[in-house]
Order: C-alpha cells, then sequence, then structure tokens
C-alpha cells in the first residue's frame, strides 16, 4: 500500500500555522474530499468540531473547498467527535468531518474524517483523497456549487441518542455525579444527558473560552475532578476529554477509575447478561491485571497495537464487539461505531443500577498492576527506537523484570514522543526502570 503523506493513525493533526494544520491545506483538502466523496450521491457532508479558537479557521477554510467541489455542508457548531459520526449517519452524509486535536494543547487542532455508516474512513479513501491534493485546485460551475446550513438542534438530538443506551427501568436519582468537559465539546451535553437520567450533577470544566480545552481538566488531567468528588462527596465523577471519544472516572474515595478498570466493567456486566459476543481486545499498553481479571471470569482477551483504529480492527478481525484502551477509548459496537466517552459512561451507570453496587465495588476484581507511563519529547527526524543506547536500556530492564514485567517503548501517532511504559510487580520498582529508560532516550536524542 503507498505510503500516506498526510493522514495518520486518526486523522491529520499538527500545530495550527504550521505543518500540515494550514488554512491553504484546510481549504485543498476539503476540496480533494469533496471531489472523492461526491462520487457516491448525496453530496451532503457533516463538520462538527471542538472548543479551540483555530476551529473557527479550519472550519471556514473546509466549508470552501468543499463549496467548490459541489458539497453541501451542514455545520454543527462545537459537537463531540461521536455525535459527529451519529449524526452522519442519521443526516444520511456523505461523510462526517471533526475538527479536534483531542486530548492536545488548544494551540494544535486536526482533523479527521467519518464514513457514512459513522466508522473511520477506509485507507483506499484516504489515499484518494491524497492524491487529489497532489492537483490543482479548480471549482465548479457556479449553479453547482455547495451551499452551507447550520443544524441549530443537533445538541438536543445527540442528547437523546446517549439517553437511550440508558435502560428506562432505571434511574440515577439517587447519585450524585462530578462531571468534568475539559473546556471541550460536550460542555452543552454532557451535563444535560446525566441530569435528564436523574442525576445530582455537578460541573466542572464546562467554560471553554477558546485556549483553556483540556488545561488542566478532563481525562488526561485528573487532579481537579478527584478533589471535586470528595469535596462534594458524590458518588463518582465522570471526566471527557476535549472532544468527548475518552472517559476516565473517579470513584467515591477520589481514586482514578481508567479505561481499562471502564473496561472490565462493561465486558463483565455484559456477560452477566448473556450479551458478550466473544472477547475483549484490548492493546499493548492494557494492563495485565485486565488480562488476568477477564481471565478470571473466562472472557477471551486480545492486544491490538495501540490506537482506537487497531483495537477495531481486532475486534471486526475476532467477530467482537468490546474492546478499549487504558487512556479511555471504549469501544462497544452493539452501542455505536466509535469511542464515545458519554455512552461509555452511561454503560458503567447502568451496570451500578443493575447490580446495585458501587464503581468501588465493581472493580474490585481487577488487580492492577502497578504502571509508569514517562513521555519524552525528541526533535527533528530522530527515531528513538533505532538507538542502540535505548535499545540496551530496554532490553536491561527487561531482563531485571523477567517474567514478572513488561517494558514498551512506542512512538506517539500524533506527537513527536516516546512513550516509555513499563509495568511489575513493584511500583517503586517499576518507577525506577521506567525513568531510566527515559533518561537514556533524552541522552540519545
Amino acid at each position: 500500500m503507498k505510503q500516506r503523506q498526510f493522514f495518520g493513525t486518526d486523522g491529520i493533526r499538527g500545530k495550527v500555522g504550521s505543518g500540515k494544520m494550514t488554512p491553504e491545506l484546510a481549504l485543498k483538502l476539503g476540496w480533494a474530499a469533496g471531489r472523492v466523496l461526491s462520487r457516491n450521491g448525496t453530496k451532503k457532508v457533516i463538520i462538527g468540531k471542538d472548543t479551540r479558537i483555530s476551529g473557527y479557521l479550519f472550519e471556514s477554510a473546509l466549508e470552501a473547498g468543499l463549496s467548490a467541489a459541489g458539497l453541501d455542508v451542514f455545520l454543527l457548531g462545537p459537537m463531540p467527535t461521536p455525535a459527529v459520526a451519529y449524526l452522519t449517519r442519521t443526516f444520511r452524509a456523505e461523510a462526517g468531518i471533526v475538527i479536534s486535536a483531542s486530548h492536545n494543547p488548544y494551540y494544535d487542532n486536526g482533523i479527521k474524517f467519518f464514513a457514512a455508516d459513522g466508522s473511520k474512513l477506509d485507507d483506499d479513501i484516504e489515499l484518494a483523497i491524497e492524491a487529489e491534493l497532489e492537483k490543482p485546485l479548480t471549482c465548479v460551475e457556479s449553479h453547482e456549487l455547495g451551499k452551507a446550513k447550520r443544524i441549530d438542534d443537533a445538541a438536543g438530538r445527540y442528547i437523546e441518542y446517549c439517553k437511550g443506551h440508558f435502560p428506562s427501568q432505571y434511574s440515577l436519582s439517587k447519585l450524585k455525579i462530578v462531571v468534568d468537559c475539559a473546556h471541550g465539546a460536550t460542555y452543552h451535553i454532557a451535563p444535560n444527558v446525566f441530569r435528564e437520567l436523574g442525576a445530582e450533577v455537578i460541573t466542572i470544566g464546562d467554560k471553554p473560552n477558546g485556549t483553556n480545552i483540556n488545561d488542566k481538566v478532563g481525562a488526561t488531567s485528573m487532579a481537579q475532578i478527584c478533589a471535586a468528588v470528595t469535596e462534594h462527596n458524590a458518588d463518582l465523577g465522570i471526566a471527557l476529554d476535549g472532544d468527548g471519544d475518552r472517559i476516565m472516572m473517579v470513584n467515591a474515595e477520589g481514586e482514578v477509575v481508567d479505561g481499562d478498570q471502564i473496561l472490565y466493567i462493561i465486558a463483565d456486566d455484559a456477560q452477566k447478561r448473556g450479551a458478550l459476543q466473544g472477547g475483549v481486545v484490548g492493546t499493548l499498553m492494557s494492563n495485565l491485571g485486565l488480562e488476568l481479571a477477564l481471565k478470571a471470569q473466562n472472557i477471551p482477551f486480545a492486544r491490538s497495537k495501540v490506537g482506537d483504529r487497531y483495537v477495531m480492527e481486532l475486534l471486526k478481525q475476532n467477530n467482537w464487539r468490546i474492546g478499549g484502551e487504558n487512556s479511555g477509548h471504549i469501544l462497544d459496537l452493539a452501542h455505536g461505531t466509535t469511542g464515545d466517552g458519554i455512552v461509555a459512561g452511561i454503560l458503567v451507570l447502568a451496570a451500578i443500577c443493575r447490580q446495585g453496587l458501587s464503581l468501588s465495588d465493581l472493580i474490585k476484581p481487577i488487580v492492577m498492576l502497578p504502571q509508569v507511563l514517562v513521555n519524552v519529547r525528541f526533535e527533528g527526524d530522530a527515531d528513538p527506537l533505532t538507538s542502540s543506547e535505548v535499545q540496551q536500556a530496554q532490553a536491561d530492564v527487561e531482563a531485571k523484570l523477567g517474567e514478572t514485567g513488561r517494558v514498551l517503548l512506542r512512538k506517539s501517532g500524533t506527537e513527536p514522543l516516546l512513550r516509555v511504559m513499563v509495568e511489575g510487580e513493584d511500583y517503586d520498582q517499576v518507577y525506577a526502570h521506567a525513568h531510566a529508560i527515559a533518561d537514556v532516550v533524552k541522552t540519545a536524542c
């Protein structure tokens, strides 16, 4: 297969105004995508975005490019990534486009696509779009230009969709929940979903200003929500990231419940209801404790490469439906075509109601092994994985851990970072090993 020049594992992403994320590229990308997608029929594309200030810029550029290619554009405004996937299906659009850099800082942004069925674009479609990018930009005749329309009731439609995943015989009226929206795309949706299901909701991270998305709030920065849960004596907390496709939780004791534990709860509850299809897909980063806990319940487990794209591929290959990452991307194909933080939270809350247990009780069967992740930034074209010093440091740690732990080094698919993960039985030992490898990476690169 031809090497992709622009599309990464999760669309196109980078710092605004440089590299790939420029107004010029967004305009050309809209046109190129429109040229490819217009071959299918309806000539409608939906665009949603998160709350970062550069969303206005890229929304306008994409709109212009799509119009020049003859496609009509339906603008959703700030809307979670999974909402765009859902609304792409319900509006029978050719595709959905999300303008978001997910959990990245506000000065980054990205563009990713959904196919008409709400799934991520196939590789051959992305390659076809890249081929069009190499051609000169043209414009259809004036009478063929696409029009733009804003969808005013998009948030209400998605709120009802999310609520539909909660069993009608239950209510959240006995629960007090802290919801952290990361100053992102769920700020006007997630609190309303849980309130309308009956919960008492306390919100943080719900006042976006264009530059505060993911800033010390959300699923990648849990200190505030942990403090808020204990301060308000809440039953639990739900933290979403900037575009709403990942979730982390907090129990009543103010302790973080991560994606592996959430995945266990959803899979275990599905098995108890006789609704589990096959097994569970995790990733190379999934905690060994998840694998052991699922094994104890006779639930098969398989690991994919890191990234929800690869989790999805393995789910389809095995004809399973539940999978996810410890970072909080949770897939349940009975409840959607992509990771959805709000829906995953609803599935956990449904398990709490069905089983009459607290969040802390539901995760007791899974004993998490200490796992330390250190991100090391590198510059330019350096490849830390090819460094003999880094390889030797990894081998030395693996020899010390033996069969009681794991070492995983991998480059981020969206940032110039090497992720150093060490897992084992003793936290102090794991911490020291992870930082020792990280120090070698910094020196070598």
